[in-house]
């Protein structure tokens, strides 16, 4: 089953290609780059080029604020929940890593 505007997508396609819109891209008649992983290399170079990092990235970058703030905390209880959400994240840094691999 066709997607409800396939033809009107289509439409505008054919029009932007009769008006040369299409013409003299950046990269045009060169090879694609070679990927190591084909079937999601638009996906990765999409969040490569928007500044994305992977999870196990993001998370380490959260423990680091979770140290420095156990490090300016005083307060015992809430240094106890900053050392539990520490546990849990190194947790998760360990799971995002391997599946990461």
């Amino acid at each position: 089953m066709d997607h409800p505007l396939i033809d009107l997508i289509n439409q505008k396609i054919a029009q932007a290609e009769a008006d040369g819109e299409f013409d003299n891209l950046k990269g045009a008649g060169k090879p694609l780059p070679k990927t190591d992983d084909p079937e999601n290399a638009l996906i990765n170079r999409l969040i490569k080029e928007s500044g994305g990092v992977p999870e196990f990235v993001s998370l380490s970058r959260e423990l680091e604020r979770l140290r420095a703030e156990l490090r300016e905390t005083g307060d015992r209880t809430r240094r106890q929940e900053i050392l539990k959400d520490m546990s849990m994240m190194e947790a998760k840094i360990d799971f995002a890593r391997k599946a990461h691999k």
